[in-house]
């Protein structure tokens, strides 16, 4: 079993090796889009699932990377819908969700990176949906990265 799990992999736009043979890389759809500006967007997981009730047993991973969608008001056919995907209208019982099976699936003293833009939603009622604290993080911008270990409280 590979060590690492991309939860809601999106199109991997931050893996610099977007074939990581050490991660299952699992997204709740498949997409293969041309954008606006003539750019292929595809989205293309190992492993279709949804981050909210993930089919991996407990303490899988040692690492799991979670960047869940970040929008609730976008067209729906609108590139950011296709980019970055859309939260539902229960948005925090899902990131709630989410942070639990991220929890679940990882190893004890495993880590957990979290990734929020707060554009539409701040950093600081999301956070608030985690499980256990987190460790450290970037504390300024839009776009915030995070960092639990689990187990550590």
């Amino acid at each position: 079993m590979k060590e690492i799990l991309d939860a809601c992999c999106g199109s991997r736009m931050f893996w610099y090796d977007r074939e990581n043979p050490h991660v299952i890389f699992q997204d709740i759809r498949e997409l293969e889009t041309t954008l606006c500006d003539g750019r292929v967007l595809k989205v293309a997981p190992d492993v279709l699932g949804d981050f909210r009730k993930m089919h991996f047993a407990d303490e899988t991973f040692n690492i799991v990377v979670f960047d869940p969608p970040h929008l609730i008001r976008a067209g729906a056919k609108s590139w950011l819908a296709q980019k970055y995907g859309v939260l539902s209208e229960n948005w925090k019982d899902d990131i709630k969700a989410g942070f639990s099976e991220c929890f679940r699936v990882l190893k004890p003293f495993g880590s957990l990176f979290f990734k929020w833009n707060q554009q539409q939603i701040p950093f600081k009622e999301v956070i608030k949906l985690a499980p256990e604290p987190p460790l450290f993080g970037d504390k300024r911008g839009d776009t915030r990265w995070t960092v639990f270990c689990k187990g550590t409280m």
